[in-house]
């Protein structure tokens, strides 16, 4: 007769468990309301094996909080192939899935958690946004953006974080309506400041050449029209007409 011999980790191998195991707790409940207790249950080791890798909970959290920025900037990678509106539409699945799965975690993420003023967490969530920006950056095949742009981007980073953490709060708006929404609302910020700077109505001038009328900026394009007509007050993905003003040319209507 055999007896089964429980494998001793390595010491990275039982910190990535740890961090993994807080990581999972973190998503369902305030990381402010889990303790070392709890993490160690979690994980089959006792309190103090815990703290034999970690010295404190910030220092747990930390280590988390790591993990979790990394997954959430490459939640902005995506492949530059296809109209822009797509892309990005994409993007934004992906990135309230990641927020969706992980609520408290998300909020502790985004407003510190534990470590809010630490200098490391605050150095983690500005890493985020930063990869974020750059990505948009990237897809918009500008190098050296002009000031505007730049601020048509940041904005749209920071809106869509904002977005995230009120949405969390009762879940009010059909995910997939608010995606789409914040996708609408990039090419409405990115419109605004083309009205105010001819680098920047060149810029969206040659994102629109390339966007298809049943996309998602084809589909904003179609739901103003409507509006302005007076046709359309509102309503969920799918209620504007599907024939805009871009339908003759194939493709959204873009300023001459």
């Amino acid at each position: 007769m055999t007896t089964g011999v429980r494998r001793r980790m390595g010491v990275e191998e039982r910190r990535q468990q740890l961090i993994g195991v807080a990581l999972e707790l973190f998503s369902h409940r305030s990381p402010d309301d889990v303790s070392i207790d709890e993490i160690a249950a979690a994980a089959g080791i006792s309190r103090p094996l815990v703290y034999h890798y970690f010295p404190g909970k910030l220092s747990l959290y930390e280590a988390a909080l790591r993990r979790a920025a990394d997954e959430l900037a490459l939640r902005f990678v995506e492949p530059r192939e296809g109209p822009l509106g797509t892309r990005l539409l994409r993007v934004m699945g992906r990135f309230f899935a990641f927020v969706d799965e992980h609520g408290p975690g998300f909020s502790a993420l985004m407003r510190g958690g534990p470590a809010a003023g630490s200098s490391r967490a605050n150095a983690m969530i500005d890493e985020v946004r930063q990869a974020a920006y750059e990505q948009i950056l990237a897809h918009l095949e500008v190098s050296e953006p002009p000031a505007r742009l730049q601020l048509v981007v940041r904005s749209w980073v920071s809106l869509a974080e904002s977005t995230a953490l009120i949405w969390l709060d009762g879940r009010k708006i059909p995910r997939g309506e608010l995606e789409l929404q914040l996708v609408h609302d990039f090419a409405a910020l990115a419109a605004v400041s083309a009205a105010y700077d001819a680098e920047m109505a060149g810029i969206l001038v040659r994102i629109l050449a390339d966007e298809p009328a049943d996309g998602p900026f084809g589909e904003l394009v179609a739901r103003l029209g409507a509006l302005v007509a007076g046709g359309v007050t509102g309503g969920a993905r799918g209620d504007a007409p599907g024939a805009g003003a871009g339908d003759a040319a194939g493709g959204v209507p873009v300023p001459r």
